[in-house]
């Protein structure tokens, strides 16, 4: 086999490195165009085709729930026709007769002034700083509201706001303070509602009248009263600057609380009031240098102490009754009777006679005892500490935190620490000497008084126990000119004047007397003033002994002399005579019903029940010849547009009155009445040097009650004293009573003509002694009561002595046990006519 021939060897091949080449291919074509996206229109299109349904009633919720937002915003919001018939609540407000305001009642207090009568510097201020630009914009200052906005975004807070004059008037009127979105939006909506229906100047008006300022005052006039003791004409620049910063905060700037931050504000307004051109340097720097004087009391007024508190409150009660409680926002004003002069005498007789008696009588020792909490605490918790004792006029009530016998350290409810040294620990030195009784002991803890001594210097002072009342009235109209009915008002308020009812004493032995001359007793007949005992009660052997205070018996005297010297015996057996059944059905001339007087003979001695008041219009019927006038108070009401509502018609002696005893039995009883006076146990008032003076005192029994009740022609006056809580007083009607009623007549009377009765018909004087026509000596003449086998005294023998100062004033004899009805609420006014309404006018 042929082998095939072997190549020829070829040297070796070496690999050769070539660059790997993409593979060739054609040109790309150009990209196609991006797609084309769809217009917002389109895109639109499709979306609510898309949801279309959804859509829709989104669209319908959203609008049902912006309704029913939108009514609940403006749900309770004023209409316009109220808007345009806005009314403040303003107070009800009592006056004296002469104009002088006594009381007001109401949460708000408010007096309502023109625009017109409020002075240019106090509305000035309040532009300044409340809203300068208010005559320039509507019920929004979008000004304002930017220049606001900036300010707190650059201070990264709220601190300026944008309310306008009219939108705090839609909130103070009909909305809340609170801070909240939706208040604001219902706030600019009534703002708008306003500015639609009242001028800028009727809005400023409503806001000077309407806006809070503390101290329960609204409206400036109110407040100025309040905190500066002025009305608004009399109020100095300065004094309105400081009034005019209270609006932003009443208890921040309040004057009283506050005094430095308020002084500032009034700095910062006094200069708003210059670059706004309202007052120039000259006076902006009188204005800064001017002293702060605020008035007394934060509640002062031009008579911001009438001390007439019972009286107002009085003519509250009645105005409740009628009005309910609108009476205490519709603005009523009531004119009463009461003369401010007068009652101001009356309140310090009655103020002043307590005092001295209480005085005579002695420290009695703290009135309480407190827990003093630690030293750091005391001045946030005084307030608390003293709740239970407060402040009377004149006395202000202290907790003690330190005691020696040479000074006394205290505390009162405002926090503020008092000191007390000789001579004004002198009264209450019996309980800071070293081992004083427990009672008497002055502590830390101990509640005391602070008052004020005749140089002004602080003194440890007690409030008086006792109690007492005075009402003094004009007898010929029954017009009550002024009523005390205790010591304090703001410490205890009830009204012993009106609504205590006690034994008058011998001051009723009057009207048996006057029934006694209807019967042929006169005050020549002759009473046996001896020992006599009666049966009271057919059912029982049980006897009635009555006796003379001093258990001495003077024998035969004329009924006068048994008047004058307020003999019991001579008084039981003269109604014995004439009989109790007639003395109960005559008395209710004088204005008594028969609960009040007993079925049984110590009538005679006052055992029934009366209240001064009361007391006061019965004695009115000897005071004016005979006439019936009841009491009153309220003369006329009017409402908050001085529309008058009620006017009172009074009976009047000698016109409209009804005659209660015949001119003679009036005028003989006003001679029995005028001796009681000058020569019987009222004699001391004989130092008032006046000879027209009649009245008598009352002593109850054991001396729970003493009165003394008295008058000129002109003016009756009625004083009692007592315990709320019945025990002796120590004392007689003239000893206790007279004085305090003196006090008050003397000052009261002062440069009043004497005054001597007329003697009418039927009137006869025979030996020196009044008779009635009808009954005289020998025709119908009762000479003698009680003098079976007692020789009558000679004529000579009955001449009545002066009573020489030494005749022991005189004191009931036990009343016996039988029980009578408490007597109804006595009469305090007198019809009332309701005022016809003016026709109203197109």
């Amino acid at each position: 086999m042929t082998e095939p021939p072997i190549p020829e060897q070829q040297p070796p091949i070496e690999p050769t490195i070539e660059p790997t080449l993409a593979p060739r291919s054609e040109p790309a074509p150009p990209p196609p165009p991006p797609p084309r996206r769809p217009r917002l229109r389109e895109r639109l299109a499709d979306f609510w085709q898309r949801y279309r349904r959804p859509l829709l009633l989104l669209a319908a919720a959203l609008a049902l729930a912006m309704l029913a937002g939108l009514a609940w915003l403006l749900r309770d919001l004023p209409s316009l026709a109220e808007l345009d018939d806005l009314q403040p609540k303003v107070p009800l407000r009592v006056y004296s007769r002469d104009k002088v305001l006594i009381g007001e009642f109401g949460k708000e207090r408010r007096s309502l002034v023109k625009l017109a009568d409020i002075p240019a510097d106090l509305r000035q201020a309040v532009l300044a700083i409340e809203d300068a630009r208010f005559y320039e914009h509507g019920a929004i200052d979008l000004v304002g509201v930017l220049r606001a906005g900036l300010a707190n975004l650059g201070s990264g807070g709220r601190g300026q706001g944008a309310s306008t004059i009219t939108m705090q008037v839609a909130r103070d009127l009909f909305l809340t303070r609170d801070k909240t979105v939706t208040r604001k939006l219902r706030e600019i909506v009534v703002a708008y509602k306003i500015e639609a229906v009242r001028s800028k100047d009727e809005i400023l008006e409503l806001y000077m009248n309407q806006i809070y300022l503390g101290q329960r005052a609204y409206g400036f006039a109110s407040a100025a009263r309040v905190y500066f003791g002025k009305e608004l004409g009399a109020l100095t620049l300065a004094e309105s600057a400081m009034l005019a910063g209270l609006p932003k905060a009443p208890s921040a700037y309040n004057p009283v609380s506050n005094p430095r931050r308020a002084r500032v504000r009034q700095e910062y307004i006094l200069k708003r009031m210059r670059e706004l051109g309202y007052i120039g340097e000259a006076r902006y720097r009188q204005a800064l240098a001017e002293p702060l004087q605020l008035a007394r009391s934060q509640d002062a007024a031009p008579a911001s102490q009438p001390h007439a508190e019972y009286a107002a409150e009085m003519v509250r009660q009645a105005m409740f009754d009628k009005y309910g409680e609108a009476a205490y926002s519709r603005g009523l004003t009531v004119v009463t009777t009461i003369d401010y002069a007068q009652q101001q005498m009356a309140w310090e007789s009655v103020r002043q006679s307590l005092l001295d008696y209480d005085r005579r009588r002695g420290w009695r020792g703290p009135e309480a005892y407190v827990a003093l909490p630690e030293p750091a605490a005391r001045e946030d918790s005084a307030d608390e500490l003293l709740a239970a004792h407060p402040d009377a006029d004149g006395q202000v009530a202290a907790v003690v935190v330190a005691a020696s016998p040479r000074k006394v350290v205290a505390l009162t409810r405002d926090g503020d620490t008092v000191e007390i040294a000789e001579p004004g620990l002198r009264f209450a030195a019996a309980g800071l000497r070293e081992g004083a009784p427990a009672k008497l002991r002055i502590r830390p803890g101990a509640v005391v008084r602070i008052g004020r001594d005749a140089r002004g210097a602080r003194e440890i002072v007690q409030l008086p126990q006792i109690q007492g009342a005075l009402v003094a009235l004009a007898p010929q109209d029954g017009a009550i000119r002024a009523l005390v009915g205790g010591f304090d008002f703001g410490v205890n308020k009830f009204n012993r004047a009106a609504q205590a009812w006690r034994q008058p004493g011998s001051t009723f032995k009057p009207f048996v007397y006057s029934a006694a001359l209807e019967r042929g007793v006169g005050p020549a007949t002759i009473v046996n003033d001896a020992a006599f005992s009666v049966q009271l009660d057919p059912g029982s052997d049980k006897r009635w002994e009555p006796k003379n205070d001093d258990g001495s018996e003077a024998g035969p005297i004329s009924m006068r002399s048994g008047l004058q010297k307020s003999k019991n015996l001579v008084a039981v057996r003269v109604a014995d005579y004439v009989g109790v059944p007639f003395i109960r059905d005559y008395v209710q001339r004088f204005g008594f019903v028969p609960a009040q007087v007993p079925p049984y003979l110590p009538m005679a001695l006052g055992a029934g029940q009366v209240t001064p008041l009361q007391l006061a219009g019965a004695y009115a019927v000897f005071a004016n010849g005979g006439w019936r006038v009841p009491p009153y108070l309220i003369a006329e009401v009017r409402d908050g547009r001085g529309q008058l509502l009620l006017q009172a018609r009074p009976a009047v002696a000698e016109a409209n009155a009804i005659r209660a005893l015949t001119p003679r039995n009036a005028f003989v009883m006003h001679q029995l009445l005028l001796g009681v006076a000058q020569r019987g146990t009222a004699w001391q008032s004989n130092a008032l040097g006046r000879t027209d003076i009649g009245g008598k005192t009352g002593t109850t029994n054991d001396m729970h009650d003493v009165w003394f009740a008295g008058y000129q022609h002109s003016l009756l006056a009625v004083s009692w004293l007592g315990y709320d809580q019945p025990r002796s007083v120590g004392a007689g009607g003239a000893q206790l009573a007279l004085p305090m009623w003196m006090r008050f007549m003397g000052r009261a009377l002062k440069g009043v003509p004497t005054y001597q009765m007329p003697q009418p018909p039927g009137v006869l004087q025979i030996g020196g002694e009044w008779y009635l026509d009808l009954f005289t000596p020998g025709n119908g003449f009762v000479s003698a009561i009680g003098m079976d086998g007692v020789e009558m005294p000679a004529p000579d023998e009955l001449t009545d002595e002066d009573m020489s100062g030494d005749e022991p004033e005189e004191t009931e004899a036990e009343a016996g046990d039988s029980t009578y009805v408490e007597p109804p609420a006595a009469e305090r006014n007198p019809p009332m006519d309701e005022a016809t309404p003016p026709p109203s006018t197109p």
